[in-house]
């Protein structure tokens, strides 16, 4: 008789296990943001208030002292949330510890209400950790909570303990989820319209292309003996070039939601002048330095992509500007984009689509980009391109 076969469910464990540790960390962390600095001064606030108005609490200026200084630390939990989890936990449990050894009173308080604020390291753990960070963080937390809970004999305390901090987890790890999902649906329907981009230009632009070569080879065979069947020739290619910039038109058209494709020439380094004359708003003030001759087309129309979105930016966005310096320098292997305006920036918020688009033509071409508030006041945008492209 055939032995049966051994389960498999073993190994589908192991796989998830596995592929749980192997997660890297979440790309991109947000250092910090501006609420974080609210949520400081808020611990701050409720910390002294709960210290001044509690009478059962002992140790009150070193259960302050732990509630507000670790809570500093929450401002690292996106880079380095397994670090933190340890340092904050570590202290919060050592206080209580030395409480119930050292205190009297058969149940001493010596931890903060506000020190809640620890929820927010498991979920830290699951949304940006890696998964062996979050692993090693997880054991660390809830073996933090079940040692004296369970010398203590409090079983329901326990259970309680585990729920919250494994709700806090599973929260981070749904949020990780989810917005792992919408990036990969947006990666997909890129993939999508490139595959349906290459087809279109392999059946119709690519087709047309092809005619033209070929006539244009077959009218130059023929022109110094059938000056006619060159003529043909031409005939021919002036129509197969119509339909191929046709269907180029339609192509572009589709990729921009339908509207009407521009397809004049390219705009270059020369063209940036033409900026220094807005419809309305601050004065734009532009400059042309060095050596802008020999430069790459690709490069060109770079700079005054960058150019103009940084300007456009500047109207829209900072406040009380009146003029926008614009200085374009030629250097020997680079072209540097600099644009400056003497407003104030808009409150700190994540940097916006146009930041985003410039950063990723100037990564594009081998080039590199920076934006930001200016030391000297107004907001400053520059990128360096190398002048042959990559």
């Amino acid at each position: 008789m055939a032995r049966p076969a051994p389960p498999v469910y073993g190994g589908y464990v192991s796989s998830a296990v596995n592929s749980f540790l192997a997660e890297p960390r979440a790309p991109d962390p947000p250092a910090r943001v501006w609420w974080d600095w609210l949520l400081l001064a808020v611990i701050a606030l409720s910390a002294t208030l709960e210290t001044i108005f509690r009478t059962d609490l002992i140790w009150q200026p070193a259960g302050l002292v732990v509630c507000v200084g670790m809570s500093i630390a929450l401002l690292w939990r996106r880079t380095h949330p397994l670090l933190v989890t340890v340092i904050a936990f570590g202290a919060t449990t050592l206080l209580d510890t030395a409480a119930g050894v050292f205190a009297d009173g058969d149940d001493p308080m010596a931890i903060l209400v506000t020190t809640a604020w620890v929820l927010m390291l498991p979920y830290a753990l699951l949304r940006w950790g890696s998964g062996r960070d979050a692993a090693i963080g997880m054991g660390y937390i809830l073996g933090l909570v079940a040692v004296p809970e369970v010398v203590a004999g409090t079983l329901t305390d326990l259970i309680a303990g585990f729920a919250f901090f494994l709700l806090a987890g599973a929260l981070g790890a749904a949020i990780r989820y989810r917005t792992g999902s919408r990036l990969r649906e947006r990666d997909q329907v890129r993939l999508r319209e490139r595959e349906q981009l290459a087809r279109e230009l392999h059946d119709t632009v690519a087709h047309h292309v092809s005619a033209i070569a070929i006539r244009a080879q077959a009218g130059r065979t023929l022109a110094s003996t059938q000056p006619a069947a060159a003529v043909d020739a031409l005939v021919v290619i002036e129509e197969a070039a119509s339909r191929a910039l046709s269907e180029l038109r339609s192509i572009v058209g589709a990729l921009r939601d339908g509207q009407e494709a521009d397809l004049a020439p390219q705009r270059g380094v020369a063209d940036i002048a033409r900026l220094a004359a807005p419809a309305h708003g601050p004065r734009v003030d532009v400059e042309l330095v060095g050596d802008l001759d020999g430069v790459r087309p690709m490069v060109a129309a770079a700079a005054y992509r960058i150019a103009q979105e940084s300007i456009t930016n500047a109207v829209r966005h900072a406040r009380r500007a009146t003029r926008i310096d614009v200085r374009v320098i030629g250097e020997s292997d680079s072209v540097l984009v600099v644009v400056l305006d003497d407003g104030e920036p808009a409150a700190a918020s994540p940097p916006g689509y146009g930041v985003a688009g410039m950063a990723e033509r100037a990564a594009l071409l081998g080039g590199t980009l920076e934006a930001g508030p200016s030391a000297g006041g107004g907001w400053l945008v520059t990128a360096t391109l190398p002048r042959t492209g990559a």
